[in-house]
């Protein structure tokens, strides 16, 4: 590569957008505006992962695929993992306007292929769909924050972000036995129609358009962009298959291993001599970058991996309705939504923030153990209480990792470094539902067969298992099933314990970067460094 010397050749080595430089320029009316809008973004992606959870047992039972439920929601994550680092990416090239309303479209359209999904095959194409545009939702609104709020400021904004995530945490299942109860479960992806109309509104409206730099077009690393895919999807395969559907020594685990290797190899390779590349090698050479990537990877696998199986266990365990199950979530996501907000404002209000994640991290293991100790007759406000401190955990933790990332880099690379720790996040996330989803159906399906004797169950075993069907058989019936519920789940929580505690053990060595106070000064910081970058990327 040669090095240029002139400014606008360096700029289009770095970054074509010239970031908000001027927040004393925003009204405060301006700014509130703009949160605004970027909460009913969060509010669309976040709603979407919560109120399908109570729907689920009903949706799976009425489709006649229990036996792949997890891909309704594996699909999804899987999808949106891929997503991530591009919008990202693309986003700091190209704007975070144009990506935000096209992440919105795809979104929409994802969800009315849901409503109006026959089978299981179109639902699952549905979520895949949705997670192509939910992946932009969450990494965009975080990165149009940090154009225009200071890293110092940017706390107590990010926990509100985080009360909105809790929010709809709690909403989401709510609406979504109400929905099963009431107008019927397709309803719960109809709601993403007015959001998403809501969310785009709000976008065209008061996110601001920033100009390009120079007159180039910025290229994009397609090559980049396709070996990601196929590495993340080959992992993925292997942890959702092996040892179910596949021996882990067949030929199809063992080739899709060796794809998801050589992928990953050339993926690397690619990066270090793309121009623009999706996850810039340099990335990885701060420590912070490192170690919080590592704890939200780890957080990641814990948290999804819990959560979303927790609703259908309680649903199949207690005999309650989908909506009450629904507020069972409340203490875990009102706890969280507190936590969130308080641990934000103290952010904002002392500039210290290495302790919340790490305590956040120990009360997650914390939680985990206590669930795993859950018995089918467990009273239902211990498992309220369990879920509390798992809440409490999270929200000391999700938002203060991504600020952490945002203040290691500059405003140009926010988009960029914002997508890529979230990438790693959701690939957590996607191995924990993808393994935990596959460990608890094959446990039950097996559970079910051996022990419920042949004709007294379903016709189709644990396939067509939904709450009514299971509140509707006989004391001793219902008792065999709920047993093999508890034992399907419920171990899973304590292999899940250590990988909470090596996440806190990384956050302990985060260096604690002082936060800058006003967006100019993280961007007049940041140009001497330009030649220093470009050079590093020659290098690299």
């Amino acid at each position: 590569m040669t090095q240029t010397q002139t400014p606008p050749q360096t700029q289009s080595q770095t970054q074509t957008l010239v970031p908000s430089t001027r927040h004393p320029g925003h009204e405060k009316r301006d700014i509130t505006l703009l949160f605004a809008g970027l909460m009913i973004t969060m509010l669309l992606a976040s709603l979407n992962q919560t109120v399908l959870s109570t729907a689920l047992p009903t949706i799976v039972g009425d489709l006649h695929g229990v036996d792949q439920m997890l891909w309704v929601i594996t699909g999804f994550i899987l999808a949106s993992t891929i997503m991530m680092p591009i919008y990202g990416k693309v986003s700091d090239l190209l704007g975070r306007k144009p990506m935000l309303l096209f992440a919105i479209t795809v979104f929409v359209v994802g969800s009315v292929m849901g409503a109006l999904a026959g089978d299981m095959q179109a639902l699952i194409v549905a979520r895949v769909i949705q997670g192509i545009g939910g992946g932009g939702l969450m990494i965009l609104s975080q990165a149009a924050i940090a154009d225009v709020i200071p890293a110092r400021e940017r706390g107590k904004y990010m926990g509100i972000m985080g009360g909105v995530f809790a929010f709809s945490s709690v909403a989401g299942p709510l609406l979504g036995g109400w929905f099963t109860e009431g107008p019927g479960w397709r309803w719960v992806f109809w709601i993403a129609l007015p959001l998403g109309i809501l969310a785009a509104l709000a976008t065209i409206l008061f996110l601001p358009t920033h100009p390009r730099t120079d007159e180039r077009r910025p290229r994009m690393d397609y090559l980049g962009m396709t070996l990601m895919a196929l590495a993340t999807a080959s992992l993925v395969l292997v942890g959702t298959w092996g040892g179910t559907e596949y021996a882990w020594s067949s030929p199809m685990i063992i080739g899709l291993a060796a794809t998801a290797v050589v992928a990953g190899a050339l993926f690397l390779w690619v990066e270090s001599r793309a121009e623009a590349a999706i996850i810039p090698l340099h990335l990885f050479r701060d420590r912070n970058f490192n170690l919080t990537t590592i704890a939200s990877l780890f957080t990641g696998v814990a948290m999804f991996g819990a959560i979303s199986y927790l609703p259908t266990y309680l649903q199949m365990t207690t005999g309650l309705s989908a909506t009450v199950v629904g507020l069972l979530m409340v203490p875990m996501m009102g706890s969280m939504l507190i936590s969130s907000t308080v641990s934000g404002q103290a952010v904002s209000r002392t500039g210290r923030y290495k302790v919340y994640p790490i305590v956040g991290s120990f009360l997650l293991a914390l939680s985990l153990g206590l669930l795993a100790t859950l018995e089918w007759d467990s009273p239902t406000w211990l498992v309220c209480v369990y879920m509390a401190v798992m809440g409490i955990g999270l929200g000391m933790s999700m938002q203060i990792l991504t600020l952490i990332v945002q203040n290691s880099f500059p405003v140009r690379e926010v988009g960029t470094a914002t997508a890529a720790t979230n990438y790693f996040r959701q690939v957590g996330a996607t191995l924990g539902t993808a393994v935990v989803g596959s460990v608890f159906t094959s446990r039950l399906v097996s559970l079910v067969a051996g022990s419920v004797p042949t004709g007294t169950g379903p016709q189709d075993g644990a396939h067509s298992l939904t709450p009514e069907v299971v509140n509707a058989m006989p004391a001793e019936l219902r008792e065999v099933i709920v047993h093999a519920y508890n034992e399907a789940l419920i171990p899973v929580f304590l292999f899940m314990v250590p990988l909470a505690l090596l996440a806190a053990v990384a956050l302990f060595f985060v260096k604690e970067k002082a936060l800058s106070t006003s967006v100019e000064d993280q961007v007049a910081a940041e140009v001497p460094a330009e030649p220093e970058l470009v050079a590093a990327r020659a290098a690299g």
